[in-house]
Parts: C-alpha cells; sequence; structure tokens
C-alpha cells in the first residue's frame, strides 16, 4: 500500500522533533516523506503550465515555516521574478539553471547541480530553467508568493475565463 505522506510520533529521550508548525503540549512529532511518497499535484496558477508541487509541511499561503518541492520537466523555465520574503533552494535532482536580473538571459543562468543550496534576498530579481527533468525544495516563512518582473509574464494573466 502506498502512502502519500508518512507521519510517525515520536517520543524522543532528550527532547521533541518538531516539524508541522508547533506540537501541541505532549504530543511531540515529526513528518517524514520517502522519495517515492512525494504528494506531487498541480502547481498553482502562478507558475507557468507543467511543473508539479507537493507541500510537504506547513502552509505556503499563510503565516509560519512551510516546506514545499518542485518538480519541473527538462526545459522548464520561469521567467524574470522576486518573492517578498527569503527563498531557500535545495537542488534535489537533476540541474537547476539560476540567473539574476530583470530579463530572461541565458547567458547568466548559473547551473545549480544536485545538492546545491541557495538563498535569495527578498525582492531579489531572478529567472530560472531546468536541465533534465528537476525536482527543488523550497523552505521559507509564509506566505510565499512570486511577482513577476513584467506582468504579461504571468501565466494567470493568460488564463480565460469561461
Amino acid at each position: 500500500m502506498r502512502h502519500a505522506l508518512v507521519v510517525l510520533s515520536l517520543t524522543l529521550v532528550a527532547g521533541s522533533a518538531t516539524a508541522q508548525g508547533a506540537p501541541s503540549a505532549g504530543k511531540p512529532h515529526a513528518i517524514v516523506v520517502l522519495p517515492d511518497q512525494v504528494p506531487f499535484g498541480p502547481a498553482p496558477a502562478s507558475l507557468p503550465a507543467g511543473a508539479k508541487l507537493a507541500v510537504l509541511e506547513g502552509n505556503p499561503a499563510a503565516a509560519g515555516p512551510f516546506t514545499m518541492r518542485l518538480w519541473v520537466p527538462d526545459g522548464y523555465r520561469i521567467p524574470p521574478h522576486y518573492h517578498p520574503a527569503v527563498e531557500h533552494v535545495t537542488v534535489v535532482k537533476g540541474t537547476f539553471k539560476v540567473g539574476m536580473g530583470e530579463k530572461f538571459d541565458p547567458s547568466l543562468l548559473n547551473a545549480l547541480p544536485v545538492g546545491t543550496f541557495a538563498a535569495l534576498a527578498p525582492g531579489m530579481r531572478h529567472f530560472a530553467q531546468a536541465e533534465g527533468e528537476t525536482v527543488i525544495q523550497l523552505h521559507g516563512t509564509g506566505p510565499w508568493s512570486l511577482t513577476y518582473v513584467n506582468p504579461a509574464d504571468d501565466p494567470r494573466q493568460r488564463q480565460s475565463t469561461p
């Protein structure tokens, strides 16, 4: 049987393990998500089509800590954008190429291989492209949002209304 998320209750001799927010008094817990059980689903409308997202911890739309994973196919691009809070990125699979600036310029892309960690300051204009099927882990403090430098790049602006 496949479980989307394995949640283990742990009692530790020297303290408690916390993951999903602050634990209730007397109820230490941990969240464990095995690589083949990451619950990927549709990415938010703020990202270009083709990506999948899994929230592993917290709620990115609310105040507080969160952790999520983003799966993107080979060649996937995210136009220049920025975030209101520090964005922490760890490359889990593939190569994530990131460039800084307000215009997508492939000559400015830097390849971040598996295991790379990056932290981008609030407001840092950046863009990205995947090389190979790529998974990145994002964590930070919500609410998380993405603002495109050029509003015309925002996929939400191109959605048709029924």
